[in-house]
Order: C-alpha cells, then sequence, then structure tokens
C-alpha cells in the first residue's frame, strides 16, 4: 500500500478513496482465513490488488473492463525526443481564424498553419498523418498540403515561382486591389 494524500477542498477524490477503502474492507471481511501476522495481511492485500485491478469489472468504465484493461489499452507518453515507430494519424475538424491560420498541436507543441485571409471563418478538416498535414474546405477543395516543420512556430504558405526554385513568402498578389500593394519577394 502507498500513501496518498487527497486534493485538498475536492471532496469527490476523498469521495473515490473511501469507496475503495470499503470495498477492500468488504473483501478482506469475507475471506474465510483471516490475517494473523502482517504478512498473512499483505499477502491477502496483495490479492485483493491483483482481483480488484485485473479480474473484477468496473461499472465506470466502457464495456465494465478491468482497471488493468483500461490502462493496457490507453496509449503510452514517451519523451519529447523518442518518435521511433511512432505515426501518428488522426482527422481533425476546425475553424480558420480571422487572420487565415489554423492551429495544429504535434507533440505537445502548437503550430500555425497559414491558409489565406481568403479562406478566414471557413470551416475546415486538417487529414494529419504524422508531420504531413492535408487541409481541406468542408466542400471538399484541399487548400493546403504541407509537412510541418518541427522547429518552426508558424508553418508560412509557400509558392514556388520562378527558375530559382527558392521558397517565396505567399502575400496578396499585384492585383489585390488599389489600397494593398504587396508583392511577392524571395526570401534574404
Amino acid at each position: 500500500m502507498i500513501q496518498k494524500n487527497s486534493t485538498p477542498n475536492h471532496p469527490t477524490t476523498c469521495g473515490k478513496v473511501e469507496r475503495f477503502q470499503q470495498t477492500m474492507k468488504k473483501w478482506l471481511r469475507a475471506q474465510p482465513d483471516q490475517p494473523a501476522t502482517i504478512s498473512d495481511l499483505q499477502t491477502l492485500l496483495d490479492c485483493f490488488v491483483d482481483a480488484y485491478n485485473r479480474h473484477r469489472p468496473h461499472r465506470s468504465l466502457p464495456h465494465q473492463a478491468t482497471p488493468a484493461a483500461a490502462y493496457n489499452n490507453r496509449p503510452k507518453a514517451r519523451p519529447a525526443g523518442s518518435r521511433e515507430g511512432d505515426t501518428h494519424t488522426r482527422v481533425r475538424q476546425d475553424r480558420v481564424d480571422h487572420t487565415g491560420v489554423v492551429t495544429l498541436r504535434i507533440s505537445g507543441r502548437l503550430h500555425h498553419i497559414g491558409i489565406g485571409r481568403t479562406h478566414a471563418r471557413t470551416h475546415v478538416i486538417l487529414l494529419v498523418d504524422d508531420l504531413h498535414v492535408r487541409v481541406v474546405a468542408a466542400t471538399g477543395q484541399l487548400l493546403r498540403e504541407l509537412s510541418i516543420d518541427p522547429t518552426r512556430g508558424y508553418q508560412p504558405q509557400y509558392n514556388r515561382v520562378g527558375g530559382s526554385g527558392r521558397p517565396t513568402l505567399l502575400s496578396h498578389h499585384r492585383t489585390c486591389g488599389p489600397r494593398i500593394r504587396r508583392f511577392v519577394r524571395p526570401w534574404s
């Protein structure tokens, strides 16, 4: 047994602990051979822990699973640098914010993906396959496909322009309007 103190001013935590102790005491009383020594009591407690965690179904868990089954079926946390054998795929629905950016958390870090102000407040679906991301509009139009650069927080829009093949930041075109005149310039 390990002593664990409940959080102060959280009576639900205390209730869970008290309910566990009640279950344990009832189980110990129901045993035909009552312990005479501390080592006998410890042996019975080990049997109780095994039965409680591995054999007894719990009503609070899905499909009345055992705690051990629920624990073993959950993905385990790993150190930030270890990604061996780990491919992470998911589908997420989101909305492009008013600045034309959608935010995605990968490996515990937020990455802001530039979609463009023309798609502001558009509902999108993000198809994430490890670091490869596709952003699709609700209409089915592919808005953006990119590989996340884990060293950058903001993933700007790139377009390969001209013969140099150097990435350039897409801003507004020259034909945006009379008031806004930004040009596409190569990175220095």
